[in-house]
């Protein structure tokens, strides 16, 4: 994912990142550099990333069945 550098050196963080990190207009960010040269960005209080909504769901399933009883129901069994 590439984006250019203005001429006030000011990049445009992607939605993507911007949604996954919680960053709004006016939210403060960290850049950090790791030794092997890469730039790490994170949001400024110290939070973590946001979870994906796939993350966010993990654990949830509470219906309380086998998982021979879920796959007979998806195979359509009785």
């Amino acid at each position: 994912m590439a984006t250019t550098l203005t001429t006030k050196g000011q990049v445009t963080i992607p939605k993507r990142i911007r949604d996954r990190l919680g960053l709004s207009p006016g939210s403060a960010v960290e850049f950090e550099m790791a030794p092997d040269g890469r730039v790490i960005l994170r949001k400024a209080d110290g939070t973590a990333p946001v979870p994906s909504r796939f993350e966010r769901l993990r654990g949830r399933a509470t219906a309380g069945l086998s998982t021979d009883q879920i796959m007979a129901l998806t195979r359509g069994e009785d």
